[in-house]
């Protein structure tokens, strides 16, 4: 299974961007659920905790494309550090004003700048992975690596706030996020030889969301964003339920692990159906994966099923990736990856403040419906529109 990975590694640049982005990325995973534990230790809210984690991801998911097109426009490393600087400015100020009491309004104003100023890294690795790689099949590789690497991501982060959150101090979990932020970050900036040159384009040239194929799977990036928002807030309360909020880190961890195994198979297979059947299967299978989780009420039970759950995850965000590289023209490649991922960032904010609020109504067995309901969205959009995804306009590849 490692053979179609260990080549990668060999292309010039690629370990030290892909360390460097790899730390860079990981705080965006520790966000969500670092905020949720800290406001909800102070308020006893879940409701606030996920509204003001839903506005760090809606502030990332709107401005994520616009510094997508500054970065397609002007190169990685001269958007990159003013951004990360005012991100980790941003962070800072939120837990000394969660520290100080501060008026609430506070808290969702720096929560708004930081997550504004959270630059869309994995697009940017993937834009370096397209830039260096002619080979459609060492691409497929490559993507499927950062999709893995995604989900390690999503194992570690989140695990690992829980842990420290709740073991040694409520903040220290956001503190690691803002070091790791910068560091990474930096470091991936300073990385000049691997980053894509500017393509000078025409000004009046349109978005890539006005491209067809775009607009659809973002719509299912949307739905696939509030499946990951909910399921992230709903664990935390599901596991404090039954007794130990500690378990929600070990409960997502299967989540996204069971992603990571299905990722690395995905990568190392050479498939001979295209990208668009590709799709839809995955997002079939995620609903059918998804069901078992809303009839359970027991811990171990739920990390199993969780794990299964994850299933398929990487194989959909592998595909929707790889679409996007062949769907936009090379120009505007990082603003066209960036349209996922803030897609992504509207869904999480949706499903996290969805997730809180019914999760404080219904409790959290009944709150997994939100997830299932917009996994099923996102499968009926997928279905219904893989038209879109036939004829690709601007081709680097073949099997489309």
């Amino acid at each position: 299974m490692v053979g179609p990975y260990r080549g990668l590694f060999a292309t010039r640049g690629a370990k030290s961007f892909v360390i460097a982005g790899f730390v860079g990325r990981i705080p965006m995973s520790m966000l969500s659920i670092g905020i949720t534990l800290l406001i909800h230790h102070l308020t006893g809210s879940f409701a606030t905790a996920g509204a003001l984690a839903a506005v760090v991801s809606l502030a990332y998911a709107v401005a994520a494309p616009l510094s997508g097109r500054l970065v397609d426009r002007y190169g990685q490393a001269r958007v990159i550090v003013p951004f990360a600087v005012v991100h980790a400015a941003a962070l800072t100020a939120l837990m000394l004003l969660v520290h100080a009491h501060a008026p609430l309004w506070t808290f969702f104003l720096s929560a708004a700048i930081a997550g504004s100023s959270a630059t869309s890294l994995g697009s940017m690795v993937r834009a370096r992975w397209s830039h260096l790689l002619d080979d459609p099949a060492r691409l497929h590789s490559a993507f499927s690596f950062e999709s893995v690497a995604d989900e390690v991501i999503f194992v570690a982060g989140p695990s690992f706030t829980a842990v420290v959150a709740t073991s040694v101090n409520v903040y220290a979990g956001l503190i690691v996020a803002v070091v790791l932020a910068t560091v990474g970050s930096l470091s991936f900036a300073l990385l000049k030889s691997t980053e894509p040159p500017v393509v000078r384009r025409h000004e009046r040239q349109r978005s890539p969301i006005g491209i067809p194929g775009v607009a659809l799977l973002s719509m299912v990036m949307l739905a696939m964003g509030a499946v990951f928002g909910c399921v992230d807030v709903v664990t935390v309360s599901f596991a404090e339920e039954h007794g130990t909020t500690t378990a929600a880190g070990l409960l997502l961890a299967c989540f996204s692990g069971g992603s990571m195994v299905s990722g690395l198979w995905y990568g190392a297979r050479a498939w001979k159906i295209t990208l668009r059947r590709r799709l839809t299967r995955a997002l079939i299978v995620f609903v059918v994966g998804l069901t078992p989780v809303l009839l359970i009420g027991d811990l171990r039970l739920m990390a199993l099923a969780l794990f299964f759950a994850g299933l398929a995850i990487s194989p959909t965000l592998i595909t929707s990736f790889s679409l996007i590289e062949r769907l936009v023209p090379s120009g505007q490649l990082t603003e066209g990856m960036s349209w996922l991922t803030t897609s992504i960032g509207f869904g999480v904010a949706v499903g996290a403040w969805a997730g809180g609020h019914l999760t404080d109504t219904y409790g959290a067995s009944n709150a997994y419906g939100f997830a299932y309901g917009a996994a099923l969205l996102a499968m009926v959009v997928g279905v219904a529109g893989s038209g879109w995804l036939r004829t690709p306009v601007a081709v680097r590849n073949s099997g489309s």
